[in-house]
């Protein structure tokens, strides 16, 4: 029997549960809250969650998002141009930009230009990149203990009500609460082991930065992580600083790059960043997607989504469902989700209060 809550949008969808045509309907759909959409399951199910932007924003949106990186964000001699690409473009928007000089380099080739504009180009996309990597950095909350004991109790609960965590952020704040000495109990394997190495393969994990983040970083020898050192200084951040500072820069494993096809790049040249995408991949549980925008940029992990086994996805859906954004979200959605034996419903991002 179809649980009542879905019964609800199915109702209101007038199709039937099971059949493929609701994925591709154009009905306003009906908001589950949070709740209803994990009542739909079998209590023994703990679903997978792929945590987006917002889930950083909803801790504090005036730090997590473009507007502020730019506005600390270093370019070095190339400023003045880098600065006018932006406001010419009319974004705060680095992966925008990005794909910008990337066409840039391949009409000046194409029409050939000067080799010199070019490589000028190809080293603004270096500058770019290593800009927001180190604003990312300077931006970031510098302790742990800028989060209350509150908020990670609250973070704390939500993310153990699932069995695999996936995030496409770079910032510490999940890794934070993770490691936090708190109830509830919320023991969760990355796949590190001795000397923080990444080992991955035999391993129990069960969180996965999809992009990279701050705290990991390449080595010869593979994927290493940050972790508290136990002294005063000792701190993620810092050392996250001091790698930047090296000479050369040792920077963040981080994906940067402006378009999907970069993205999966660069994802595919990282044992451990395409292990992660592997693994959505073969995700059989609900997923349950909070605070992504679902645009394009990210059609290597839709793409994941959709050949995974999973058979129910839950997207979360901020503000007015009915604003232009949001349509253009739900659209999305069911564009890069829908498929055979995909069910796409859609709750109140509002409704989750993660931090409380």
């Amino acid at each position: 029997m179809l649980p009542a809550a879905l019964a609800h949008v199915q109702r209101e969808l007038a199709v039937p549960y099971d059949s493929p045509f609701h994925l591709h309907t154009h009905v306003t759909p009906t908001m589950l809250t949070f709740d209803e959409a994990l009542a739909t399951l079998p209590a023994e199910i703990s679903p997978t969650v792929l945590l987006g932007n917002g889930f950083s924003q909803a801790w504090n949106a005036a730090i997590f998002n473009y507007a502020s990186l730019f506005q600390v964000a270093d370019f070095g001699d190339r400023d003045v141009q880098i600065r006018t690409l932006f406001e010419r473009l009319n974004t705060w928007d680095f992966e925008a930009v990005m794909r910008t000089l990337l066409s840039a380099e391949l009409v000046a080739d194409v029409h050939g230009l000067d080799q010199g504009f070019i490589d000028t180009i190809k080293r603004d996309q270096v500058t770019l990149k290593e800009a927001l990597l180190t604003a990312v950095s300077d931006n970031h909350p510098g302790l742990p203990n800028e989060l209350t004991t509150a908020q990670y109790e609250s973070v704390r609960r939500f993310l153990s009500r699932f069995s695999q965590i996936f995030t496409v952020n770079y910032d510490l704040l999940m890794y934070w609460a993770r490691n936090q000495d708190l109830e509830p109990a919320w023991e969760t394997d990355d796949g590190f082991r001795a000397e923080r190495q990444w080992k991955g393969y035999g391993t129990a994990q069960a969180i996965y930065f999809l992009h990279g983040g701050l705290h990991l970083y390449e080595v010869s020898a593979g994927v290493r992580k940050h972790a508290y050192t136990g002294v005063v200084g000792g701190g993620i951040v810092g050392q996250v600083r001091e790698n930047l500072n090296m000479a050369p820069p040792r920077f963040p494993l981080f994906v940067a790059e402006p378009t999907h096809q970069k993205k999966k790049e660069r994802i595919d040249r990282s044992p451990y960043l395409s292990y992660c995408l592997r693994a959505l991949a073969n995700v059989v549980r609900p997923i349950f997607i909070l605070g992504h925008s679902m645009d394009e940029n990210d059609a290597h992990i839709f793409e994941a989504i959709r050949k995974s086994p999973s058979q129910q996805i839950f997207v979360s859906v901020f503000g007015d469902e009915h604003s232009e954004g949001n349509r253009r979200l739900i659209a999305n959605a069911r564009a890069h989700l829908g498929g055979l034996n995909k069910a796409i419903y859609f709750f109140d991002a509002n409704t989750v209060a993660a931090w409380g």
